[in-house]
């Protein structure tokens, strides 16, 4: 990163999921990264990772002391990245079986698509980054059904997508964060960068 660029301060919700594995990727990829647990340290962050966990869990979490509006409205205005769960809180429409969301990304995802824990897999799958094929670890995985056509898929696996972007807005599937990989947090780290940068010009 260019010395005269801001580094970005980007938040991990930090209720369940491997957050500091997150962290350490996002600090690997020129970030600053903060464990968010309060509504109230969503101020001046400049993007945010939801990372993996129990949706349902989660969900009881944000309804102390109004997180889950405050969560929705910085995700209306800021970068977001949802990893696993938290690609299905991001999702307009939940299913198997439905249930409340920040409806954020125009996708439909089915819960625990791919079965139990002992059916989770590491997968080498092709994307639009450049650098190859892209180390993949699924554990419990949802699956995105449908998505919108302003919808950008950047990875599939078995022909439904497993990471995607629609504005400052992504998602995947998969646990990144596990991987030594670093390609898709810079891809966010990047996406924040320049999402920022133009919501300053405004």
């Amino acid at each position: 990163m260019p010395e005269s660029q801001k580094m970005p301060r980007i938040g991990v919700l930090a209720i369940q999921g491997d957050y500091e594995a997150h962290a350490k990727a996002l600090e690997e990829t020129g970030a600053a990264a903060s464990l968010i647990r309060r509504p109230a340290q969503l101020e001046d962050l400049d993007g945010l990772i939801l990372p993996g966990g129990e949706s349902t869990t989660m969900l009881r979490f944000l309804d102390r002391e109004g997180f889950f509006d405050a969560l929705q409205s910085f995700a209306r205005q800021k970068p977001v990245f949802g990893t696993c769960a938290g690609a299905i809180l991001l999702a307009k429409d939940v299913r198997n079986p439905a249930q409340r969301s920040l409806a954020i990304l125009d996708i439909a995802v089915e819960r625990n698509a791919y079965g139990v824990q002992r059916d989770s897999a590491i997968l080498e799958l092709e994307t639009t980054l450049p650098g190859g094929p892209l180390e993949t670890v699924f554990i419990r995985a949802p699956r995105i059904l449908e998505v919108a056509p302003s919808v950008e898929v950047l990875a599939e696996r078995d022909g439904f997508p497993v990471l995607i972007r629609e504005g400052m807005t992504m998602a995947a599937t998969f646990h990144p964060e596990l991987s030594i990989d670093r390609r898709v947090h810079r891809l966010f780290v990047e996406s924040t960068l320049l999402a920022n940068a133009a919501i300053q010009l405004r």
